[in-house]
This record gives C-alpha cells, sequence and structure tokens, in this order.
C-alpha cells in the first residue's frame, strides 16, 4: 500500500497570466502559497479474487476490467500513460471540497503519479510530478487549464511561478522571517461560499478573451513583483498586500462574466464593509474558497458579517506532494 499526501494551493496574483495560450507570446508570473489541507490517495495492488479488475472510489466507486472503461478522466489518462501490469485500487480523500478553487484536480492527479510511481519503486522528483501533471491534463486530457496547480502540487511553499514563452517554468520561492510569516496567516481568511462548480468551463470563457484583456493581464503580472516586494520588505506594511488584492480582483472580475456571480460579489461587498482591505475568488471563479486579507483588529468583526460561510483556518507554506506510507508488499513493518 502507498499513500500519498498532496497539499492544495492558495493562488493570490497573477492568474490568467499562467494560461499557455498566454504566457506562450507574452510570459507570465503567478504569487501563491500551498496550505496545510490536502488530497489523500491511497494505491494498492488488487488482488485477483474479484469480477473486477480495478477498483477506484472518490466520489463515487468504479468497479471495472478494463482502464479504458474507467469515468474519472484523470485516473483514466493516468493509467493509459503509466500502465500496472496487475489490478489496482485507487482511493481518494481529501480536507477540502473539490471543484472549489483550491487546484484540487491537480492535486488528485499529482497525488496520483507520486504514488503510482512509488508503487513502481521510482522516486518521483517536483519537476517530474508538475511535467506530468502538466502534460496528462493540458494534452491527454485537453482540459483547459492553466499551469499554476500542477506545479504547486508538486513542488509546495510559498513563492512565485514565472512563466516563459519557450513553455518552461522556473519556481522561486518567497523567504519571510517567521513573525512576518505569521502575520499573513493571521491576516489571511479563507471562506466557502458552498457552490462547487467545474472551473474549466469558467477558464474557457477567460480563454476566449485573453487578447481582448491583454491590458488587464500585464496589470495582473505587474502585481506580482510589487506583492513579492511588499512580503519581502519588513518595513513595507502588510497592509499593502489587502489593497492589492482588492486592485487584482477589480481586474480580475473583468476577464469574464462567470468569474463573479451576485451571491459572490454580496460576500465580497459585506466583508469589505466589515473591515477586510481585499479578497478573492481563488481559481477560475464562479464559486468555491474566497480568500481575504482582514487586519487582524477588524478579524473578529468580518467573521461575524460571514457567520454563515464556513471558515476554514489554515497555515501558509506547506511542502509538495510527498509519499507519507510505503509498503509496496502490503505488509507494515513493527
Amino acid at each position: 500500500m502507498i499513500i500519498s499526501r498532496t497539499p492544495f494551493r492558495l493562488s493570490l496574483f497573477g492568474g490568467g497570466t499562467d494560461y499557455p495560450q498566454w504566457y506562450r507570446q507574452h510570459g507570465g508570473a503567478v504569487l501563491g502559497t500551498t496550505i496545510n489541507k490536502y488530497c489523500y490517495i491511497t494505491v494498492r495492488e488488487l488482488p485477483p479474487f474479484f469480477e473486477h479488475r480495478h477498483r477506484i472510489v472518490y466520489s463515487r466507486i468504479e468497479l471495472v476490467r478494463e482502464i479504458d472503461e474507467i469515468i474519472h478522466p484523470s485516473v483514466r489518462a493516468v493509467l493509459q500513460s503509466h500502465p500496472i501490469p496487475a489490478g489496482i485500487e485507487i482511493h481518494h480523500d481529501g480536507d477540502l471540497p473539490a471543484r472549489s478553487g483550491l487546484g484540487s484536480s491537480s492535486s488528485f492527479t499529482v497525488g496520483l503519479l507520486n504514488a503510482l510511481f512509488a508503487l513502481k519503486g521510482q522516486m518521483s522528483s517536483k519537476k517530474r510530478l508538475a511535467d506530468e501533471t502538466l502534460r496528462i491534463e493540458q494534452e491527454v486530457i485537453g482540459e483547459a487549464v492553466g499551469s499554476q496547480d500542477q506545479i504547486w502540487a508538486a513542488y509546495g511553499g510559498l513563492g512565485r511561478i514565472n512563466f516563459n514563452t519557450d513553455g518552461s517554468y522556473d519556481v522561486e520561492p518567497v523567504i519571510m522571517g517567521d513573525a512576518r510569516k505569521r502575520e499573513l496567516e493571521e491576516s489571511m481568511l479563507l471562506c466557502f461560499t458552498g457552490i462547487s462548480r467545474y472551473s474549466v468551463e469558467v477558464a474557457k470563457d477567460k480563454i476566449a478573451n485573453l487578447e481582448a484583456k491583454a491590458q488587464n493581464l500585464r496589470t495582473m503580472r505587474q502585481m506580482v513583483d510589487e506583492a513579492e516586494a511588499i512580503l519581502k520588505s519588513p518595513k513595507r506594511p502588510l497592509a499593502e498586500i489587502g489593497k492589492l488584492l482588492h486592485e487584482s480582483w477589480m481586474l480580475k472580475r473583468e476577464l469574464a462574466g462567470s468569474i463573479t456571480t451576485n451571491l459572490i460579489d454580496e460576500i465580497y461587498e459585506g466583508a469589505m464593509s466589515a473591515g477586510a482591505l481585499g479578497g478573492k475568488v481563488l481559481g477560475a471563479g464562479g464559486g468555491g474558497f474566497m480568500a481575504f486579507f482582514v487586519p487582524p483588529e477588524r478579524r473578529a468583526a468580518v467573521c461575524a458579517r460571514l457567520d454563515k460561510l464556513i471558515q476554514v483556518p489554515f497555515k501558509i507554506g506547506s511542502p509538495g506532494s510527498r509519499v507519507i506510507v510505503y509498503e509496496p508488499g502490503g505488509q507494515v513493518e513493527e
């Protein structure tokens, strides 16, 4: 049995510039962090005593004999690309709901690849996991997705990703002192709107508008540099991050009509009127989680205003995908 643990991510600045359709022409950059909320994938060889050969457990249970019969697109694509001679059982558990703007789909694929490679006795580098997940999602499945989620899930940490016009990328950590990191954590509020949505549908609208909204994207890309400078400079108040988040959200919501809804606007306006300095819908938009920057002295008031939403405490900078249980023979060593 193999169990991998892969973090979810909180994207802060530069989202939209990580679509290949954009950065292969203009370049791009994002700033964000993984958080201590995870996707767990359990993989084991399935004994040959059942009518089915493969068992996949997530929000549904699939019992199939052939890989091509698998409905889950990521599982099917991964097993087609990396076949296992024996039958296999795959089980998914997550700390937070899927389709909620935290990169859960890519965390699933990264975690599945990590566990599957471990089952084959292979140790995977962060780059291998990120690159293969990008290939699976964008080329094999053909999803309209950006390129940051896969990299965050594999690499982990708080930092920035630069996307180059040749298709390559660079991952750069943002180094902060412990006190400043705690201040940032204490100023962030994560809330679930209660709306799960398929980000691919929202992303298609954004991709269709990329060139029409080129100035928005260029400005959002510049905000990555500004946000990094604020985080790295102890002399600059972190409240500047909140104000920058607000400016970024005003630009992001113009990228496509499906990014925001009346409910999202009501939540955002309520948080701002209670003392938040800025915020955003995470991921492609349309629902899922929202993040707000709230000065500690206003936190109680904002939490009270958003008391009908599920509020999730978290830590930033969690490590990338890891194999946390490695028992390929199925035996637990004492």
